[in-house]
C-alpha cells in the first residue's frame, strides 16, 4: 500500500508550485509535534503543505503526503496508513482534507499519543468539524488558519512586484505616500480583476473557466462538507443555495427571519442554522451591530458573501451584475476582518476595533456621512491616491 501511495505523493509534489508563498507559511511553527491549517476550501493549503514538504525532505521517503479520503487510506485506516509509514522509518506525515474521513479526530489523537517523535501537519476545509469533533486536540494540535489570497498577493503573483505588508494604524497615517509608489503598477486594473476572479490562487490556471470552478467550490461545501458534517437531509440542502444566493443578490442582506422563513416555508431554527452552517463553512460573512451586548443576538445585522469572487460567481450563474456597492463592501470586511474586528455601525458602514469608523463607496462619495464622527474614513474605489481621510480601496487588500 505504502508504493501506491508514494506513487500519488510523487505526483501532486511534482505539480506544486513552489516559487511564491503565502502570508501565513513563515508564522507557522512546523516545528510542533502537530499542526492543522484550516481554511476554506480552494485558498491553497494543499500547497502550503507539500511546499513544506519539498523545502524539508525533498524527494526522499521521510515524508509522506496523503488525502484523507483516498480509497488505500480510508479502506486501511488513518491510524494504519500512519503506523505502516512511520515503522518504515517515515517521521512526517502531511494529512490532506482529513474532514473527510470518518471520525478523523479519534485517529489523529490515536497517532499523535502513539508517535510522540513525528511530526504531523493536517489539513481541513474550514472550522466546521472542530465543535463536533469527539476527542480533545486542543492540548496536542496547534491550529492555523489560511485565507484566500489578498489582493497585496494577488498583485505580487501577477506582476512578480512584492508589495510589503501594511499595518491598517500605517496604512491610515501614510496611504498618500503608499499609493503615490504604487502608480506605475496600475493598481485600480488589477484592482478590478482581483475582485472577479483573484481570492483563489487557482486563476492562476486560467481566467476563462475561474468563475465555474467557484461555482463549482460552492456546490462542494453546500452537499459535500456542510450536507456531511451535520448530517443535514437532502431537503435542507437546497435552503441552503436559496439563502445564499438571497445574500448575492443583495448589496449586504438585512435579514428579516420571518419573512424570509415564510418565503421558504420553513421554520425560523431552520434559518437561523442554515445561517450559522453558512457561516462556519466561509461561505459568507455575518457581520453585527457593535457593542458587548449584540455578541447573545443570533440574527446578524448584515450578512455578505465571504468575498467579491463568491458574489460574481453566483450572480453570474443568474444572468445578473453584481451590484458595486455590495462588491466594495464585501471586499472591505474580507480583507480587514483578516487582521481586525468589523462591525456594523450606526450611522455609517463599519466600525473597525471598535474605535474606527469607515464608510465605503466610489469616487463621487462625499464626507457628509462622516463628518460628525471621531476617527473617520472614507474607503473610495476608482481612485489612485487619496487625499487626507479619503483612502482607495485597494489599498485595504495589503494587510495581509
Amino acid at each position: 500500500m505504502l508504493e501506491d501511495l508514494f506513487e500519488i505523493h510523487r505526483e501532486v509534489l511534482s505539480a506544486t508550485k513552489s516559487k511564491v508563498r503565502r502570508y501565513l507559511y513563515d508564522s507557522i511553527n512546523w516545528d510542533t509535534h502537530a499542526a492543522c491549517i484550516l481554511g476554506d476550501r480552494g485558498v491553497g493549503k494543499t500547497t502550503l503543505m507539500c511546499q513544506r514538504l519539498l523545502e524539508v525532505y525533498g524527494t526522499s521517503d521521510l515524508a509522506l503526503y496523503i488525502s484523507a479520503d483516498n480509497i488505500h487510506v480510508t479502506s486501511q485506516g488513518l491510524f494504519k496508513t500512519a503506523q505502516l509509514h512511520f515503522t518504515s522509518g517515515g517521521e512526517a506525515l502531511f494529512i490532506d482534507e482529513v474532514h473527510k474521513y470518518p471520525n478523523w479526530s479519534v485517529e489523529i489523537k490515536n497517532i499523535l499519543d502513539t508517535y510522540k517523535r513525528h511530526r504531523i501537519v493536517f489539513s481541513a476545509s474550514s472550522s466546521l468539524d472542530l465543535n463536533k469533533s469527539k476527542a480533545d486536540l486542543s492540548r496536542r494540535v496547534v491550529y492555523y488558519h489560511l485565507l484566500g489570497l489578498s489582493f497585496r498577493e494577488y498583485v505580487h503573483l501577477v506582476t512578480d512586484t512584492l508589495i510589503p505588508v501594511h499595518t491598517l494604524n500605517h496604512l491610515l497615517k501614510n496611504h498618500v505616500s503608499i499609493a503615490e509608489e504604487l502608480r506605475h503598477l496600475k493598481m485600480l486594473k488589477l484592482f478590478k480583476n482581483y475582485l472577479i476572479y483573484g481570492y483563489y490562487p487557482f486563476f492562476l490556471e486560467g481566467v476563462s473557466n475561474y468563475l465555474s470552478k467557484v461555482t463549482n467550490v460552492i456546490e462542494k461545501v453546500i452537499f459535500e462538507d456542510i450536507a456531511v458534517v451535520y448530517q443535514l437531509r437532502q431537503t435542507t440542502l437546497p435552503i441552503l443555495k436559496k439563502l445564499l444566493w438571497l445574500v448575492a443578490t443583495t448589496d449586504g442582506l438585512t435579514p428579516n427571519i420571518d419573512n424570509i422563513s415564510s418565503s421558504l416555508g420553513v421554520s425560523r431554527e431552520m434559518i437561523y442554522n442554515c445561517l450559522e452552517y453558512l457561516n462556519q463553512s466561509g461561505l459568507i460573512h455575518n457581520l453585527y451591530p457593535a457593542g458587548d451586548g449584540m455578541k447573545l443576538i443570533r440574527k446578524p445585522g448584515k450578512i455578505y458573501l465571504s468575498n467579491s469572487n463568491l458574489l460574481h460567481a453566483i450572480n453570474g450563474t443568474l444572468k445578473r451584475e453584481s451590484g458595486l456597492g455590495g462588491v466594495r463592501e464585501t471586499f472591505f470586511a474580507n480583507q480587514v476582518s483578516a487582521r481586525h474586528k468589523v462591525n456594523l455601525h450606526s450611522s455609517t458602514d463599519f466600525l473597525v476595533d471598535e474605535t474606527l469608523a469607515f464608510e465605503v463607496g466610489g469616487r463621487n462619495k462625499d464626507r457628509n456621512q462622516i463628518k460628525e464622527l471621531q476617527s473617520a474614513f472614507l474607503a473610495i474605489d476608482d481612485i489612485e491616491v487619496g487625499y487626507k481621510n479619503k483612502i482607495p480601496l485597494y489599498l485595504f487588500g495589503l494587510l495581509y
